[in-house]
């Protein structure tokens, strides 16, 4: 499954939006996706560092039109906390030599509120 299967669009409420603040975005996923290939897609789509994802499974609405009753699908929601202060990691090598991470994230994804 590619980034763009597993993410089909953001969530955009009041809530989310003040949620924005603390480092968390919500998106609409796929039902199979489980939260490593979440984290994954949102760390290559938009290149921050994920720290934690919580999944929701929300049940679909009974609804009705005139006599005829049917119900909306079901759907997964995916609540993504990324690092909003992304430093350089530093560890021991081969050798006992001290190696530093050169990979860049951001601190916010820009792209969502676009």
């Amino acid at each position: 499954m590619t980034a763009e299967e597993v993410i089909k669009r953001p969530i955009v409420t009041e809530k989310t939006s003040m949620d924005m603040n603390e480092g968390k975005y919500t998106f609409e996923v796929d039902k199979k996706a489980t939260k490593v290939q979440i984290a994954k897609a949102v760390e290559d789509i938009f290149g921050v560092k994920v720290l934690k994802v919580s999944t929701v499974t929300v049940r679909g609405k009974e609804k009705r039109v005139g006599v005829h009753q049917g119900k909306t699908s079901d759907w997964k929601k995916a609540i993504v906390k990324i690092d909003t202060n992304p430093t350089e990691k530093s560890y021991l090598g081969k050798g006992g030599k001290e190696v530093k991470s050169s990979k860049k994230y951001k601190d916010s994804i820009d792209e969502f509120t676009a």
